[in-house]
């Protein structure tokens, strides 16, 4: 199959070539043939501006419906189910055909898409958030016992997460978490927005507890993500040896200069704090929740400036909750304002591959690269705005195969 007329974005820094062919045989890209394709292999792109198939790195596909209504029994496995169904089916059509999820499925949703039977991204994911007793991704009421906590999961479906205290308890779960399918380890070590028990100021896990499931990563030649808002809890996190922090919503120089100087990465996530100031409500969550959200985002923009700065990698994650993720190409208009349109693309491509550990398979358009691409109809580095419009995204292509065309 030949992708023909079309303008080129490969992913890897450079600028944008018009009128490229992109070849694709046996789900993969490959050097242009000296003979011409047939014309029945030809995919007209004429008009279309072809980039690497997008990377979201932190996802939340197990919380696809009303939250409080889903953790409460108020809504059927079968209607949590469809919802997760129908958001891995708009998230491929959005072109986002890689996710990483940080939290929420084990690998029954992930085993089913990779299946074909229900389309979707390529999955990657954790299984479920090592969390501190009531600490950050414990969502249980305050009269409920932890114990209990173990009732809300579906099993082969929704695994949200594992509390626990002290090194051997840490350890047991990332081992458990990892029994459930997972191939990297997140824990929680700050507070949290989307928190009941807890303030985005409190630190939570020991560096002790946090090496402990480095040591069980490291073990599996795999790494530890952990959410964090807060600069002591980032510091703790990186003194145990941790590969990556979600959100970084505090990070100040010193901060940024420790992440750069043990390589490791930072996944903002803007369009989830934009979404919940706008409605906590919508994504099934009290509406005092709106009040923790006070300073977030501009911390966010400021981590992400200061993290540039420092020379640390960047990527790009919506963490969009609730059953409202119909605009996840939010997160690249968002960086594409506060940045630029280049940066926001390379961070939802090549840098998230790397991050992610994929860079050899996904992430730019080289030969030899899994050939999952996506054609805008337009220059989003032009016009922004397209990234966020999933009707802007006429071709999706993944292994190979067109599983959308809008053309």
């Amino acid at each position: 199959m030949r992708l023909a007329g079309a303008t080129v974005v490969d992913g890897t820094g450079n600028g944008p070539v018009e009128g490229l062919a992109v070849d694709v045989k046996d789900g993969r890209i490959v050097e242009q043939p000296a003979e011409p394709a047939s014309r029945s292999d030809v995919v007209d792109c004429g008009g279309l501006t072809i980039v690497p198939g997008l990377i979201d790195a932190h996802v939340h596909l197990g919380l696809s419906s009303h939250i409080d209504d889903a953790l409460a029994y108020r809504i059927s496995v079968a209607e949590l189910a469809a919802d997760m169904f129908d958001n891995c089916r708009r998230t491929l059509h959005a072109g986002f055909t890689t996710v990483r999820d940080t939290g929420g499925i084990d690998s029954g949703l992930a085993g089913v898409v990779a299946s074909g039977k229900i389309p979707g991204p390529h999955i990657i994911h954790c299984g479920p958030v090592l969390c501190q007793t009531a600490g950050h991704g414990y969502q249980g009421a305050e009269w409920e016992p932890t114990s209990l906590w173990h009732q809300h999961d579906i099993l082969g479906l929704r695994f949200v997460s594992l509390p626990g205290d002290g090194p051997d308890e840490v350890r047991k779960n990332a081992r458990e978490a990892f029994g459930r399918g997972a191939s990297f380890l997140k824990m929680c070590v700050t507070g949290g927005v989307v928190s009941r028990h807890d303030k985005l100021s409190d630190t939570q896990f020991t560096v002790e507890e946090i090496a402990a499931a480095v040591a069980e990563a490291d073990a599996r030649g795999t790494y530890v993500t952990v959410h964090a808002h807060n600069n002591a809890g980032i510091r703790n996190a990186v003194a145990a040896g941790v590969r990556c922090i979600e959100h970084g919503t505090l990070i100040d120089t010193e901060t940024a200069a420790l992440l750069a100087e043990h390589d490791v990465a930072l996944v903002p996530t803007l369009s989830v704090v934009r979404q919940l100031t706008a409605s906590t409500t919508d994504a099934g969550l009290p509406d005092s929740m709106r009040e923790r959200l006070d300073g977030v985002y501009q911390g966010m923009v400021n981590a992400v400036e200061m993290a540039r700065r420092a020379g640390v990698r960047v990527g790009l994650g919506t963490d969009l909750i609730g059953p409202n993720q119909d605009r996840r190409g939010l997160e690249l208009l968002i960086r594409a304002q506060i940045e630029s349109p280049q940066l926001a693309l390379e961070a939802a491509t090549r840098v998230n591959a790397e991050i992610l550990g994929i860079a050899d398979e996904v992430g730019t358009i080289e030969p030899g690269k899994r050939a999952d691409l996506v054609a805008f109809s337009g220059n989003p580095l032009e016009e922004p705005a397209l990234f966020e419009d999933p009707d802007a995204v006429v071709l999706v292509v993944q292994n190979g195969k067109i599983v959308k065309d809008l053309r």
